[in-house]
């Protein structure tokens, strides 16, 4: 039986959301305006976002939460959503993964506070690929796990030592960084590039990476990081290479295709906040090529989804069927330059 779906593996947590009037300067005070409880972090992003997008194959859900009520608060999402959870362990033992997504109303910047809870528990054992089915497996996130970003064993990292375990059940691999130091970046992807069969990250973390300077003032700079993708492939076996940035997007395949195109020009009364864009990309960019669409069609749907989750504060709440992304893309209008 030919293999199909997504697991969306590694972190899940609860984000709180709360918007803030303005970043406040230590020791004074900042207003908080509403505060949410949403699920968080690359598995529960991905599994999500490709619910919303009406992904037409099976998302599983695989990771760690705590028997508390955050644990079964993510539980239910997966029951909700028609995700399958059997891999989604919860353990007494364990208190789920919280992140304080602070919001500011001022500039609609975030700023992130994370408790890593179950996640500096999880180790590869926690990692069972062999009853799923699935194509892909979608894992995050590498150097905010603290026993998984160490040396397991005799391999270099346990996220080295998960990647093998699902390349040797017959999945495909992707990884999702986590946009912190740069050094932290490259030491954390630099061993797991030979086990990934597609990369999609940002302009930071690619730069982080090749070392290629993607950013300067701020400002991704589009030809640094189709540089950064084209190197990216130099280095790794993946078979597809995505870097995208505020204005807009590369997405090159092996055989030497590169695709580029400016992101969605969404009206700034139209966002809310950017947290989970990233994952929302991902997520487009994996339904095209699970499903075998063209590049151009999936880097579209990739900037498409993205710009739909803008209007949320939450990661996925607001992403739409994946026509409905497009449509809405399209009346918003894309950006003339990247």
């Amino acid at each position: 039986m030919a293999r199909e779906g997504i697991i969306c593996a590694g972190a899940w947590c609860v984000d709180r959301n709360i918007v803030i009037d303005h970043w406040p300067a230590e020791e004074t005070l900042a207003v908080m305006h509403s505060i949410e409880d949403h699920g968080g972090c690359p598995g529960h992003n991905m599994s999500t976002a490709l619910k919303r997008l009406g992904a037409p194959f099976p998302v599983e859900a695989m990771g760690l939460v705590g028997t508390d009520t955050q644990g079964r608060f993510l539980i239910d999402i997966c029951d909700r959503m028609g995700i399958e959870r059997s891999e989604l362990k919860m353990r007494a033992d364990v208190e789920t993964a919280l992140v304080l997504a602070m919001t500011s109303r001022a500039n609609r910047k975030r700023t992130f506070f994370y408790h890593a809870s179950a996640h500096s528990r999880q180790t590869p054992d926690d990692f069972d690929f062999s009853r799923s089915n699935a194509r892909i497996v979608h894992l995050g996130l590498p150097g905010l796990h603290f026993q998984l970003d160490n040396a397991w064993k005799n391999e270099t990292s346990g996220w080295v030592a998960v990647l093998k375990k699902a390349r040797a059940a017959g999945l495909k691999c992707n990884m999702e960084l986590a946009s912190v130091e740069a050094e932290r970046i490259r030491a954390a992807a630099l061993p797991m590039l030979p086990w990934l069969d597609t990369i999609i990250i940002n302009d930071h973390e690619a730069g982080a990476i090749t070392e290629i300077a993607t950013v300067e003032n701020s400002v991704a700079d589009a030809a640094r990081c189709r540089e950064a993708a084209i190197r990216l492939m130099e280095m790794s076996t993946a078979e597809l290479v995505a870097v995208h940035y505020p204005h807009g997007g590369v997405l090159l395949a092996r055989d030497g295709s590169v695709v580029e195109m400016p992101s969605v020009d969404v009206p700034r009364d139209s966002i809310a906040g950017s947290n989970g864009a990233g994952d929302c990309f991902a997520a487009g960019i994996l339904l095209g090529h699970h499903e075998g669409w063209p590049m151009q069609k999936s880097l579209r749907l990739a900037h498409a989804s993205a710009a739909a989750s803008l209007r949320a504060e939450s990661t996925t709440a607001a992403v739409l069927p994946w026509n409905e992304c497009l449509a809405q893309a399209d009346r918003w209008g894309w950006r003339s330059t990247q």
